[in-house]
């Protein structure tokens, strides 16, 4: 499970909406947390608990996921099928925003930042 995407830790499709990303987080934690496990198991699943968590903590986050797709479109095999249609076009829309010189970035001006000095 070494090459296993973060949608696939938490068992959920590319396209999956915030609330499906919850709750497949909150289903595995139920089962995974190391609090809950058994004794002989809480090393195995604290290791895996974190994987669930890395997982939640990077696609729960819009930005984060953001520049996770576009890594896992950028790394992917070619004429691999892994990446949905979505997912494509959204990197694609994020590459053309960035080579046109309108980056998320420049969206976050305030008022410090518009100051003349």
């Amino acid at each position: 499970m070494a090459s296993s995407t973060w949608y696939e830790v938490l068992g959920i499709p590319m396209n999956a909406n915030v609330n499906e990303i919850k709750a497949a987080y909150r289903r595995l934690a139920r089962t995974c947390h190391p609090d809950v496990v058994s004794i002989n198991q809480k090393e195995m699943s604290a290791h895996q608990f974190m994987k669930i968590h890395a997982a939640y903590s990077t696609l729960s986050d819009p930005d984060k996921r953001a520049n996770y797709d576009r890594d896992l479109y950028r790394n992917r095999p070619f004429g691999s099928s892994a990446l949905s249609s979505a997912t494509m076009a959204a990197a694609a829309a994020a590459a053309a925003a960035t080579s046109s010189g309108f980056s998320s970035y420049s969206c976050r001006r305030n008022w410090e930042t518009d100051q003349c000095w």
